[in-house]
């Protein structure tokens, strides 16, 4: 019997085992570690203090951070007593395969997996098995990971996002267990390089932007050990493959065509989520949800590795189907076969594309629907795992003591409906108890100051679907009306209903009456002209004209009626229901969070200040530099002197030391040689990159100069391309050796997707390849300026364009960023940034020196006076942006007609005018930095510094800092770590 073949034997023995180790609770705020030692380990204060030796293994289980001295070490003792059984079987979970092994669980998967046909052993069978060989391998741990925060009643953190962007797993989920090198050597035995087999994979992309991408927790929570469920929304086209084929249809929906390796469907964790139906009150007085449209939610399962730990996380997919019952075997019999399947394909459709198109009612339907879906089986689920723990007394007041719930935008904002109704319709609770639990258990992270982006329903539209849920939001607005004239009383009617107006859930509703009477307005009667009042009726006329005349005539002069204005449609603000129903809401840089403080959400900072904090965004290193830049890894390591700077990236600040010699460590001559080396190294893979993916050959030792983001106009893409077009047009201006002089050799790459129904962001999209078109081809340009859109960009792409890039454009417009992390991402690798003061910008210029960073454009406390201006027709234009737009409308770059995008730019007011987001007013700083950047490139030995600099100062902007701190600060949670 082979290895793994034995080891699976074990595993399956280790199984049974586990089963008859008892359900213990422990207390609160100690960390715990499962560790195989050679000598009894006892549960004190210290672990120091541990004593006794036997020559025999026991796991033992230690505190490692504040157990109540002697008061709980008898209770500890017994408790490690009962893991004792698990020390035969430690060993096996801390098995770490030969390529040997390795190789044979591939084959076997090879041979015995039904979903390929056994002929041959191509690479993207040769993927599957070998995913399915590492899956082995991470469910061992998997399940001690979470047999453990059973065993031990540990509070957890569940993760609620619609977005995971998690990229590749296979070479993520190898190098988190340190077995990089055996399954490279496996595969070769199989006839296969781990690079060939591993780009098989396609990218598992759940969004399209960085707010999936920030979502992509399950590592951090693994390599930190902290007990946490991280949930989501499953569909069926993971994909949105980005097609440059048509203007307005750009991107084409992917299926998994053979399924995906690491998914674990789970049959037996469903729930039922309703739709539709009406409520009633039942003769007790509680209120029932009773008819609708009933679907199932199903869990499907994803093992996530942490790094150098056996703690494994689980993110938990829910997809959609209904019972087997529904189907309708009478009407497809009488040949009646699509409404026979209508239910299964209803249900299907909600988990079929994430973010579907919502122009139309049925989108808006479907949206709120996956919504709803991710709330509800995910609350099911964390209410079925408390009660299970809590064995036969369940004390509902310590759920929010088990139980940490982060609502990653608003996406999931009806968990807090949800939880009430099922903690008061379900589980009989008052009001006033569910509320204090519900507020307690559920926190918000904001990510956008975007009026747009601050979710809004139609009342209408959740009365229909969701009709007990608006009846708790309505008592939850009510609740707030109350709070608020408690806190500010009625002495100001005006400030009050101010107050009122910025704060209510419900927007576009009338008040209660008897608060509407504190700021109703007496009538005054019209009086003659002797002074005496006249009798009128309400209606105010206005005159009509006649079709003819188009003026009032003597015969409608006497009677003419009111044109009623149309009131505004009743919404649902989601993101004020955030902020009240949780006890905690955070933004995701420091002064994104000062925003969302003092402008997105002044009203509720000044009721609520305590509620409000900050959790600067983060990167992790495994991740981002050690598995995706190995050729710089190698150098930092080697300069560093040691690999430490992985784990504590703190280390990484050592780059910037000073030496004996009292020079800058960033100056040594061997280091730049060094790094400049792994960076050109990068670049050649780019290069290859590009030239397969788009068909365009660059030059490796030009700028890469790179901008990849989601395309949003306040995300400015649209300033990069017209930075081009002006660098374009001037050299044209010029002779070749006068171009030679002036310009830096460049390639611009520009990659990034949009939602699908963002027509501006199509025509962006759609300039940036005319203008490469024409550029890339033109005999004079060369290879002074290349301009590439990269095509389906996703977190592989990423993975490659990242360590070679040297310039990175973070250009939004200040103020409108919450955060970005894929500056931090480009500043980790040693890539220069040009950008605004906002996001994270702001911090990282801090961290990396002002020096260091290319800043322009105005600041976020001048926006709003700038648009004031222009709106005011004050605004002067720059010529040279004024040259550039017509050069645009001359033809230079193709036939399109592209004055719907220039004239975006244009006028002083008017929906899609008058220039928003300030290209024009900061394109002058804009190019002038510009011509700051080509100064310092030629000085290779500034720009090297400069970039040694860059990774230096990046330590901050590690995740594992951003996920310790919402440990600490919101969740309150404790380590488990399973040695």
């Amino acid at each position: 019997m082979g290895k793994m073949e034995m080891f699976r034997l074990h595993s399956l023995r280790y199984a049974t085992a586990r089963e008859s180790i008892g359900k213990r609770s422990i207390p609160m705020g100690a960390t715990y570690r499962y560790k195989t030692t050679h000598s009894t380990t006892h549960c004190l204060q210290d672990i120091s203090h541990s004593s006794s030796s036997s020559s025999s293994q026991y796991v033992g289980i230690s505190d490692c951070v504040h157990l109540r001295e002697s008061k709980r070490q008898g209770v500890i003792v017994e408790k490690s007593k009962s893991v004792i059984m698990r020390q035969k079987f430690n060993n096996l979970s801390s098995f770490a395969p030969d390529a040997a092994s390795i190789a044979s669980s591939i084959k076997h998967h090879a041979e015995f997996t039904p979903l390929f046909s056994s002929h041959n052993f191509e690479p993207s069978k040769a993927f599957f098995a070998t995913a399915q060989s590492v899956r082995d391998a991470l469910i061992i741990n998997w399940n001690e990971t979470y047999d453990l925060y059973e065993k031990m009643n540990a509070k957890q953190a569940y993760y609620l996002s619609m977005e995971f962007l998690q990229g590749r797993a296979l070479l993520n989920a190898i190098g988190n267990l340190e077995l990089t090198g055996e399954y490279a050597e496996a595969l070769e035995k199989l006839g296969h390089t781990l690079e060939t087999v591993a780009s098989q994979e396609s990218d598992a992309a759940l969004g399209n932007g960085g707010l999936g991408r920030l979502a992509s927790f399950p590592g951090l929570f693994g390599y930190l050990n902290y007990p946490a469920w991280v949930m989501g929304f499953g569909t069926r086209t993971f994909l949105c493959d980005q097609k440059l084929l048509s203007l307005f249809d750009p991107f084409v929906p992917i299926l998994f065509g053979i399924g995906n390796p690491w998914e674990i469907v789970r049959n037996d964790v469903s729930y039922p989520v309703k739709f539709y139906g009406k409520v009633v009150t039942g003769s007790d007085g509680k209120s029932r949800w009773v008819g609708g449209e009933d679907i199932v939610a199903v869990a499907y399962d994803v093992p996530i590795p942490g790094y150098k730990t056996k703690t494994t996380i689980n993110l938990r997919l829910w997809s959609t189907k209904v019972p087997s019952s529904q189907f309708d075997l009478s009407a497809f019999n009488a040949g009646e076969h699509t409404k026979a399947c209508e239910a299964q394909a209803n249900a299907e459709k909600i988990c079929y594309i994430l973010y579907p198109g919502d122009e139309s009612e049925e989108g808006k339907v479907l949206r709120l629907k996956q919504q709803y879906t991710l709330c509800s089986a995910s609350l099911q689920d964390i209410i079925a795992r408390f009660e299970r723990r809590s064995g036969g007394n369940v004390r509902w007041e310590e759920f929010p003591d088990k139980v940490a719930i982060q609502m990653n935008d608003t996406h999931p904002t009806l968990c807090i409906p949800e939880l009430m109704r099922i903690l008061m319709d379900l589980k009989g609770m008052s009001w006033e108890e569910a509320w204090s639990i519900t507020q307690r258990t559920v926190a918000y992270t904001n990510h956008t100051v975007l009026p747009e982006a601050l979710e809004k329903w139609s009342f209408d539209l959740m009365q229909r679907l969701l009709p007990r849920h608006v009846e708790i939001i309505e008592k939850i607005d009510e609740q707030l009306i109350q709070e608020i004239i408690s806190k500010y009383g009625t002495s100001n009617p005006k400030m009050l209903e101010e107050k009122l107006v910025a704060m209510r859930i419900l927007q576009n509703f009338d008040l209660p009456a008897p608060i509407a009477d504190l700021f109703a307005k007496p009538k005054e009667s019209p009086v003659d002209e002797t002074g005496e009042k006249v009798e009128t009726n309400d209606v105010v006329s206005i005159p009509e004209k006649t079709e003819l005349q188009g003026e009032c005539t003597s015969e409608n002069k006497a009677v003419v009626k009111q044109k009623a204005t149309p009131r505004p449609p009743k919404m649902v603000r989601m993101a004020n229901l955030c902020v009240v129903g949780g006890h905690a809401v955070n933004g995701v840089a420091e002064i994104h969070s000062e925003i969302v403080k003092k402008e997105v959400f002044n009203d509720f900072f000044e009721l609520w200040p305590n509620k409000f904090q900050n959790k600067t965004n983060g990167v992790t290193p495994r991740r981002w530099i050690y598995f995706c830049n190995p050729d710089l890894s190698a150098v930092i390591t080697k300069w560093i002197g040691t690999k430490d700077w992985v784990l504590k990236t703190e280390k990484l600040a050592e780059l910037r030391k000073i030496e004996w010699n009292h020079s800058q460590f960033a100056d040594n001559e061997d280091l730049q040689i060094e790094w400049r080396t792994a960076k050109r190294n990068n670049k050649i893979k780019v290069a290859l990159f590009l030239k397969e993916r788009t068909g365009y050959s660059v030059n490796p030792d030009a700028m890469f100069d790179i901008q990849v983001k989601r395309i949003h106009e306040y995300k400015r893409q649209l300033l990069n391309i017209l930075g081009i077009v002006y660098r374009y047009k001037k050299m044209k201006e010029m002779t070749a050796s006068e171009r030679k002089a002036k310009f830096v050799p460049r390639v611009c790459i520009f990659g990034g997707k949009a939602f699908a129904t963002y027509v501006q962001a199509k025509r962006i999209v759609k300039f940036i390849t005319d203008v490469g078109a024409t550029i890339n081809h033109d005999p004079d340009i060369g290879d002074l300026l290349k301009v590439i859109f990269v095509p389906d960009y996703n977190v592989s792409a990423a993975e490659l364009l990242i360590p070679a890039s040297e310039l990175s454009q973070h250009i939004s417009t200040a103020g409108m960023e919450a955060s970005g992390t894929s500056n931090m991402k480009f500043a980790m690798n040693g890539c220069l940034l040009i950008g605004t003061l906002d996001g994270a910008n702001v911090e990282i210029r801090e961290e990396v020196g002002e020096d260091n960073f290319f800043l322009f454009g105005a600041q976020a406390h001048e926006i709003a006076a700038l648009r004031e201006e222009r709106a005011a027709g004050k605004f002067v234009p720059d010529k040279r942006f004024e040259e550039v737009k017509k050069f645009v409308r001359s033809g230079a770059f193709g036939p399109y007609n592209y004055d719907e995008l220039m004239g975006s730019l244009e006028g002083n007011e008017g929906f899609g005018r008058a220039d928003y987001f300030l290209v024009g007013k900061d394109f002058p700083s804009y190019i002038e930095c510009q011509e700051k950047v080509d100064e310092a490139y030629r000085d290779q030995r500034r720009w090297t510094k400069m970039s040694i600099l860059n990774t230096a100062g990046s330590h901050k902007f590690s995740s594992d800092r951003t996920i310790h701190e919402y440990a600490k600060d919101i969740w309150n949670i404790d380590p488990f770590e399973i040695i």
